[in-house]
């Protein structure tokens, strides 16, 4: 099985999701579907079926992050010895060279972006543009709305 980069919170904030839907929200849909097994015919129990449903999705949303941690190569940026480099996990500050606008992105794995919150996927453009240049460079991103320079104004490890 390949190997998925994610980093150390990433996998965190998946460890945190799956401990809340394992001790909380399971437990609370095992007892609805309980409550309204005892209401009788389960044919025509809207309630039943709804928390069935529930739990349906409660349960696949646990085996699929079972699946994403067991196939996480985590890493832990702080201790990458990068040299300056932007790498997976690096924070990058960049200045768009045409409009002057500022920008800050974490690049992280697939599953973990998230563009409102800064964090972009490792696969996308502007991070395949960005990888292995460093403070000073210029990254030449080649993305459907056509191509945009970044200046790296600096790299983080955070």
């Amino acid at each position: 099985m390949n190997k998925v980069p994610m980093t150390v919170q990433g996998a965190e904030r998946l460890r945190q999701e799956l401990h809340e839907l394992k001790t909380v929200k399971r437990p609370r849909v095992i007892q609805a579907i309980a409550e309204a097994r005892e209401h009788g015919d389960l044919k025509e129990n809207a309630e039943y079926h709804a928390a069935k449903e529930q739990q349906s999705f409660i349960e696949g949303r646990i085996a699929e992050i079972e699946g994403k941690l067991s196939s996480a190569e985590i890493i832990d940026v702080r201790k990458l010895n990068a040299g300056g480099k932007v790498v997976f996990g690096a924070t990058v500050d960049l200045i768009d060279e045409a409009s002057g606008e500022e920008a800050s992105y974490q690049i992280v794995g697939d599953d973990e972006a998230d563009i409102k919150a800064g964090r972009i996927s490792v696969s996308s453009p502007i991070a395949r543009a960005l990888i292995g240049k460093e403070e000073g460079d210029v990254a030449t991103v080649h993305a459907p709305g056509g191509v945009k320079k970044y200046e790296v104004v600096a790299v983080r490890y955070v």
